[in-house]
Formats: structure tokens, sequence, C-alpha cells
């Protein structure tokens, strides 16, 4: 029975790792037209140009995006101590939306900066200004201040909402249907620069959170008894709110704000296969990605060949099940 305790994690793994694959593999081929994995091979029809250059590209990239979001979220659940912690939380998707606002209504910025689309740009320096402004708020000698992190990252939501309606009353119609577009999240590419400027900044930052698991286990104890244990606390922090920083402006920056899956992804893996962070990061990021994926197949064939942004379908679909996760927590 000991051995079946210590084996049932690996087995939830194994299974997430099963349902990432099967979404890459199949989500593809699903669409307002069937297409085979022969159409991959064929790069004179339509049907090959369809799969290769825009279904592959808009699935690697909800992989990512959903993966990044909820192992950012599973982190800062653990290092803020706070079940309702997400990567919003930190104010990071309301900085970007005011770059990427700006940019959106400003004539003449259409150029790339970098390799990015100056939409690109702009989100990630929002999003890093709001990492900046959260951090030397919540600083203090020890470490951050939990509480003062949530704060600040409220406040910074708020009062980009602010900044967000002001831009929507003095720009044209035509200038608001751009912003209101990418405020609903949405994983719409054709090729694969997307998902390559998403990558640097997105490896960076889950490769920092991903070295904090066995501090994040002993973290789970409280802060005195982790650093009672050897454990830099501050410096956990720091790398945490760096890394999650880092994830999310990547992902915001590609596909806009797109909500629920870094808050509901953690509590369902945490359920499933326990607290161990060792299991809890590498399934929160394979279940993000894989369930963002079903999302967006769903957003792009319930009402074909109308599109949904699959932000829409997260806040739809996410919302009740929050309800009912807070229902069965109480």
């Amino acid at each position: 029975m000991r051995a079946l305790h210590r084996q049932r994690p690996l087995l939830w793994l194994a299974g997430f790792t099963l349902v990432f694959l099967l979404a890459l593999s199949i989500a593809p081929l699903i669409g307002g037209e069937s297409l085979g994995l022969r159409a991959l091979l064929d790069r004179s029809s339509v049907e090959g140009f369809i799969l290769r250059e825009q279904r592959l590209p808009r699935v690697f990239l909800g992989l990512l995006v959903g993966g990044g979001l909820a192992l950012a979220g599973a982190c800062l659940q653990a290092v803020l101590r706070n079940p309702l912690a997400e990567p919003y939380t930190l104010g990071l998707s309301g900085g970007a939306a005011v770059g990427a606002a700006l940019v959106l209504t400003a004539p003449g910025l259409g150029a790339s900066l970098g390799g990015l689309a100056a939409v690109q740009a702009a989100a990630l320096l929002g999003a890093g200004a709001a990492l900046v402004f959260v951090y030397l708020v919540a600083r203090r000698p020890m470490g951050i201040h939990t509480a003062t992190v949530l704060l600040a990252g409220v406040t910074v939501s708020v009062l980009a909402s602010g900044v967000i309606m002001l831009v929507r009353i003095v720009v044209r119609p035509d200038e608001i249907a751009h912003v209101d577009r990418w405020m609903m999240g949405g994983l719409v590419v054709v090729g694969y620069r997307d998902v390559i400027t998403a990558l640097p900044l997105l490896t960076i930052g889950a490769s920092l959170l991903m070295s904090t698991m066995r501090e994040l286990n002993q973290l789970a104890l409280g802060e005195e008894l982790a650093g009672a244990q050897g454990v830099d606390v501050a410096t956990v922090q720091r790398r945490v709110l760096l890394g999650a920083g880092l994830v999310t402006a990547a992902v915001v920056a590609a596909a806009g704000p797109i909500g629920f899956v870094g808050l509901l992804i953690p509590h369902a893996v945490r359920r499933l296969a326990g607290h161990d962070h060792r299991v809890l990061l590498p399934g929160a990021f394979l279940m993000g990605g894989a369930v963002l994926v079903i999302c967006d197949t769903l957003a792009r064939t319930l009402v074909y060949p109308t599109e949904i942004p699959v932000g829409v379908i997260t806040a739809v679909v996410g919302g009740p099940l929050f309800i009912m996760l807070l229902l069965r927590m109480r």
C-alpha cells in the first residue's frame, strides 16, 4: 500500500502527459473542416497550408500560453499562500493591456522591435513596468510582504482599467474594436513567429519557477519553519515573482489576457495529484496547455465560420467551475 501511495502522484503525472500529447496530436486535425495527417506532407494543397501554418502554430501557442499561466499560478499560490493568487494578481495583465492599447490606437506604430510586433513589445514593456512597481511597493528587508503584493496588483489592475477606458473615450470607433478584440484574448496566428518570440522569456521564466520546487514544498509549512530549515525565503519569493512576471508577460504579449487558466488548473491538479510541487508544477504546465488548447478548439468550431475568442470560452467555463470549487472547498 505504501508503494502504491508513492506511485500515485507519478501515475497522475503520466496521465497529465498523456492528455497533453493527445491535445497536441488531435486538436490540429479538428476545425471547420476536419483534416488528416496526410495533409501535413502535401505542400501544394490548401489543406496542407492550413494544417502547417495555421492550426499547428495555434496549438503550439496554446500549449505554451496555457502551460505558462498554470505554472505561474501554481507558484504564486504557494509563495503568496493565497488560493486566489494567479498571474494577473500581480497586475501584469493590466500593465500589458495598457501598453497594447496605446500601440493599437496610435497611428504609425505598425513596425517591429527586435522581432516583436509593436503591440507585443508594448505589452511586454507594460507588464514589466507593472512587475517593477508591485515589487518595489511590497519589498521589505526580509522579503516581500505577500498581502501587499496582492493589494498592489489589484491597484495596478484598477489603474490600468481606468487608462484603457480613457483611451476608449478619445480614439475612433474602429480603433476601439482593435483594443476590444485584443482584450478578449486569442490564439489567432499564421506561422510560427508568435511562438518563437514568446519562447525566450517563457523558457527563462519557467526555468526560474521550476527551480523552486523543493523550496515551495518547505514554504508550505510556513515562512518561519522554512527559514529554520535553511530556505532563503526572500530569494525564493524574488525568483517566483520574476519567473511569473516573465512567463505572464510573454504569454500576454502573444495572446492577450486569458483568464481563469492560471487560477483553476493549479487547484484541479492539486486536488488530483497532491501538494508535492515536484509533481504539481509540471502537472500544472501540462494540464494548463492541454485545457487551453481544448478551449481554443471549441472556440473555433462551436459557431463556425464565426470564431469566439478563447478568452471568452475560458471565462464562461471557468467562472461556474470556480464557484463549484469554492463550494466544495467550503
